[in-house]
């Protein structure tokens, strides 16, 4: 049979209390045998629920329409039988790793369980074949490896482990949700190689879910965009990049920051269609960065900045090795402009932007703010300084207080640092705040629980302006949003900064919007900084090997 899965009018509905929503609304598509579909869209487009009712791990109430796995419906079958196929025939990757698997058996345990119970193995030929899938996926020293628990590993090595529990019984399907969502670029390219490799050594069908239109250019043989619970475009994945059909398509794929072009705003959906999905006419083409309002005198510098962490202690409490998590840094930020701080996860970069701000103190060296030596105020004169100085976290969700309402949340920090006479003052500077980062008034009254990701992001800037502050660290602020939502946080950060002068250092691991965002890179590798240049400098003439290497990573435009 050429087709091995088959979706036929599916449809799924949730009941709330505000009554029926239609998350995926009659929708067909064919997985060819061997091959690559990857499913696009934005976070409730209902990407993942298909993901879930593919696998029957939707309860059949909720789902209707016909689902065929070589050629037999299993929305008909006994849930008995399913159990069978899942994890067998069919198998998922899910998005986040960490809370998928179980954080109290080794990974070793939890792979082998499946081929115990699947290929009906025993327990020592079970381990034998876990420690050749984990030599498979890449993972180092498996057989250290395997009597490792989830806590113990990275992010790319726990997605690397749930790969090996996906195809542990060689199933015919593999559903990818969201694999590389918020890793590194080199951790998104190896897993993408990855699974390439595996599907042609087992001829694997793959369902590869993402919001990313970039990473699926290599990967798919062809694309299926979806748009509030339909699929509004399918076709080749090459036709879908050089003639995209659907505006919704030609917004996500404008919306992405590269390296090629150097534009002051990025595009949104908005600008491609219309709230009842039609399409605009296109307005005219965003123009080249114009350069930077900012000013050549000085608001922070880092001199020779150490911060170390004991790892293993002797007998006698001496500490005998250190991780050097910040490494004799030094560098300068001009006042009004952007400095973008490059690198892979655990070279340092959330240490070093925590330290500057003295939410973790140096272990050596000078942090001078406008002049000031603050690594010696004490605690009073800090909290003081902290008014100037502010953090976007990286994710909103665990940086809001979720028993606080929004409005509680952003005069909290008022009221901290005396701003506003009255109640009734702070809250009219609340409202101004929310019209001030795209939100209305009326949300002040919620909780951060009823709000969408970008939403909440939103809300934390709305945060950190609400001290009128004049220096911000955003770190990871983007890195988990849909490639659309990200581009509109972009221009709001650019926005502020231009209306209020702030200045920013902004740190990611994403290369390409570091490049949109940044007047100067910084790249960091093992707690140094390894090169620093001006934004087109460190892409057009890389000079260190490291920087070469994320650059390499990054997914080409191919199309």
């Amino acid at each position: 049979m050429d087709t091995i899965l088959e979706v036929q009018n599916l449809t799924i509905d949730f009941a709330t209390d505000e009554g029926k929503i239609h998350a995926v609304k009659s929708i067909s598509f064919k997985i060819p045998r061997g091959k690559t579909v990857a499913l696009v869209g934005e976070s409730g487009s209902g990407k993942s629920v298909t993901a879930l009712a593919s696998m029957r791990l939707i309860p059949n109430p909720l789902v209707s329409g016909k689902i065929f796995l070589n050629g037999k419906d299993i929305l008909q079958i006994p849930e008995s039988e399913m159990r069978g196929i899942r994890g067998n025939q069919m198998s998922m990757i899910f998005q986040e790793p960490m809370t998928s698997l179980n954080p109290v058996f080794t990974i070793g345990d939890q792979i082998g369980e499946t081929l115990i119970l699947h290929q009906k193995l025993s327990k020592a030929d079970a381990r034998l074949k876990t420690l050749e899938l984990l030599t498979q996926v890449g993972i180092p020293s498996p057989e250290t490896r395997i009597k490792s628990y989830p806590h113990q590993l990275s992010g790319g090595q726990r997605q690397r482990v749930m790969i090996a529990m996906a195809i542990a019984c060689e199933p015919d399907v593999l559903i990818a949700d969201e694999p590389t969502t918020a890793l590194d670029v080199t951790i998104q390219k190896q897993i993408l190689e990855l699974l390439a490799s595996l599907q042609k050594k087992y001829q694997m069908s793959m369902l590869f879910i993402t919001h990313d239109l970039g990473v699926v250019a290599d990967i798919a043989d062809e694309v299926l965009v979806m748009y509030r619970g339909e699929i509004v475009e399918q076709g080749p994945t090459h036709e879908i990049f050089r003639n995209p059909k659907h505006p919704y398509t030609k917004g996500l794929l404008a919306c992405r920051p590269s390296l090629d072009k150097n534009p002051h705003r990025l595009p949104v959906v908005s600008d491609f269609m219309n709230l009842d999905g039609s399409e605009k006419t296109p307005s005219a083409e965003v123009g080249e960065k114009m350069p930077h309002k900012g000013t050549s005198e000085l608001l922070l510098q880092l001199q020779n900045v150490k911060k170390h962490f004991p790892l293993q202690r002797g007998i006698f409490g001496n500490v005998k090795t250190w991780i050097k998590a910040v490494d004799d840094v030094s560098l300068s930020v001009r006042k009004g402009r952007t400095l973008g701080l490059v690198g892979e996860s655990g070279c340092g970069k959330t240490t070093l932007g925590r330290t500057l701000l003295r939410l973790i103190e140096p272990s050596s060296g000078k942090i001078i703010y406008n002049g000031t030596d603050i690594t010696g105020l004490d605690r009073e004169s800090m909290r003081a300084m902290r008014r100037k100085m502010q953090i976007i976290f990286q994710d909103p969700f665990a940086s809001l207080n979720p028993r606080m309402t929004i409005g509680a949340a952003l005069m909290e920090p008022m009221e901290i640092h005396k701003l506003g006479q009255t109640h009734d003052e702070r809250v009219h500077m609340s409202e101004t705040l929310m019209r001030k980062v795209g939100l209305e008034t009326n949300m002040l009254t919620r909780f951060p629980h009823e709000f969408s990701g970008g939403q909440r992001q939103r809300i934390c800037i709305a945060r950190a302006l609400a001290v009128k502050p004049e220096f911000i660290v955003c770190d990871e602020s983007v890195s988990a949003l849909d490639v659309s939502i990200q581009a509109q946080i972009l221009n709001l950060l650019l926005d502020l900064q231009d209306e209020l002068g702030l200045t920013y250092v902004f740190i990611s691991h994403n290369l390409a919007v570091v490049k949109f965002i940044a007047d100067e890179v910084a790249v960091m590798f093992e707690g140094k900084i390894v090169e620093m240049n001006d934004a087109n400098g460190i892409y057009e003439n890389p000079q260190h090997a490291y920087t070469k290497r994320l650059l390499s990573a990054i997914p080409k435009e191919i199309f």
